[in-house]
C-alpha cells in the first residue's frame, strides 16, 4: 500500500495496444493449402493493454495513454479495459483509424504471431505528454519514448522498461541508451542478446547491467536472470512447472508482477518469484491481458502449494482465500456488449 504522501496514481503507462485475437491447442503451424481446427479461441485488448490489466488486477492504481480505433476492435478494447478499472483518461480514441489487431497461434509451448496495423494518428510520446506524477512508469521504449520517459524519471518515478519485437531486426543499439534513465529493464532473451550484441543471456545481463540498475531477462520456461546494481543482489531463478495453454503476453504479466513486487520492497529473488508466478498462472488460460491473476488466484495457489521458497506471501495474504468479487473483461468480442442486442 502506498504512503499517504504517495502520488494518486501507482503505475502510469504508455504505448501501442492492439486486439489480440488468439488460436490455442494448435499442434503446429498451418501449412499452406490447408484448413486446421484448433481447440481454443479467446481474444482481448493486448500490447501495453497486457501490462496495464495486470497491473490493475494486482490492486495498483493504473493509468493508461494508448491511442483507441473507433472500429469494433477499439471498442471492445475500451470498454474491456474500463471494466478493468483502468484510468483511460490519457488515452484518446480516433474516427477512422483501424485498431492493430494481431493473431496468436499457440503450440509447442509458444506462440508465433501476425499482426496488421498502421501508425497511430498522434505519437506515442504526444499521447503520453507530460507524464502525471506516479510511483512507477512503464514503458516499452523506442526511438519516441525518450522524452517522456525522461520526464517521468526526473519527476521520481521508477520507469519499467521493455522492448517489443523489432520487425526491422536492426536492433538498434541507440535504444539502449533510454536506459540512463530506467530503473529497470526486462528484455526477453533473444531481445536482450540481439541488443546487445551477445551470444548468450549471461552475456547480455551483464551487458546491461552496466547500463540501468535493475537488470532482468526472461528466459521462457528456462527461468530468469537477474541482478540489481542498487543492493548488489543477483539471481536465477527457474520457472514454475506449469502447462502452458497460450503464452501470449505472459512477459508483460511477468513485468507486471515484478512491478507490483518492487513497490513492496521485496528482495530481488522473491520479486522474480513472484513474476514468475503471475506469468505462471497467465499461461494457463487464454491471451495476455484477460488471462492475467489477480490476488483470488494468488491466494488459491500458495494455499494449494505453500511452498517454502514462496513463504514471503504469507506476508500479504489472508489465511483464508480471497473471495473473487471485481467484474472482468469478456474474453470473447461481443459478449456483455448489448448494443449488439
Amino acid at each position: 500500500m502506498p504512503a499517504e504522501s504517495a502520488p494518486d496514481i501507482d503505475v502510469f503507462l504508455s504505448g501501442l495496444l492492439f486486439f489480440d485475437l488468439v488460436f490455442t491447442g494448435l499442434e503446429g503451424p498451418p501449412e499452406p493449402g490447408t484448413e486446421v481446427w484448433t481447440g481454443g479461441m479467446g481474444s482481448g485488448p493486448g500490447g501495453i493493454a497486457n501490462f496495464a490489466v495486470a497491473l490493475s488486477r494486482l490492486g495498483l492504481r493504473t493509468s493508461l495513454a494508448a491511442a483507441f480505433g473507433t472500429d469494433v476492435y477499439g471498442r471492445y478494447c475500451w470498454d474491456v479495459l474500463s471494466q478493468e478499472h483502468i484510468d483511460l483518461s490519457r488515452s484518446r480514441r480516433f474516427p477512422e483509424w483501424h485498431s492493430p489487431v494481431t493473431v496468436s497461434l499457440a503450440y509447442a509451448g509458444d506462440r508465433a504471431m501476425v499482426t496488421h496495423g498502421h501508425p497511430p494518428p498522434v505519437p506515442v510520446a504526444e499521447l503520453a505528454g507530460s507524464p502525471p506524477p506516479s510511483r512507477a512508469t512503464v514503458a516499452h521504449i523506442g526511438l519516441d519514448t525518450a522524452d517522456w520517459v525522461h520526464t517521468a524519471h526526473q519527476a521520481g518515478s521508477l520507469v519499467f522498461a521493455d522492448v517489443g519485437w523489432d520487425p526491422s531486426e536492426a536492433w538498434s543499439a541507440a535504444l539502449l541508451e533510454q536506459l540512463a534513465c530506467c530503473h529497470a529493464f526486462l528484455p526477453n532473451d533473444v531481445e536482450a542478446m540481439r541488443y546487445t550484441r551477445t551470444d548468450t543471456p549471461e552475456a547480455a545481463l551483464a551487458a546491461l547491467a552496466d547500463l540501468v540498475p535493475v537488470a532482468v531477462i526472461t528466459r521462457g520456461a528456462a527461468g530468469v536472470l537477474a541482478v540489481d546494481g542498487t543492493t548488489g543482489e543477483t539471481a536465477d531463478i527457474p520457472a514454475l512447472p506449469v502447462n502452458v495453454l497460450d503464452a501470449t503476453g505472459a512477459g508483460d504479466v511477468f513485468g507486471a508482477g515484478f512491478v507490483a513486487a518492487t513497490l513492496t520492497g521485496w528482495p530481488l529473488a522473491d520479486r522474480l518469484r513472484f513474476a514468475g508466478l503471475t506469468a505462471g498462472l497467465s499461461v494457463q488460460h487464454f491471451g495476455g491481458a484477460l488471462a492475467a491473476p489477480g490476488w483470488h488466484e494468488i491466494a488459491e495457489w500458495h494455499a494449494r502449494n505453500r511452498r517454502p521458497d514462496y513463504a514471503f506471501l504469507d506476508d500479504v495474504l489472508p489465511a483464508e482465500t480471497i473471495a473473487e468479487t471485481s467484474r472482468r473483461g469478456p474474453v470473447t468480442l461481443g459478449f456483455g456488449d448489448d448494443s449488439w442486442r
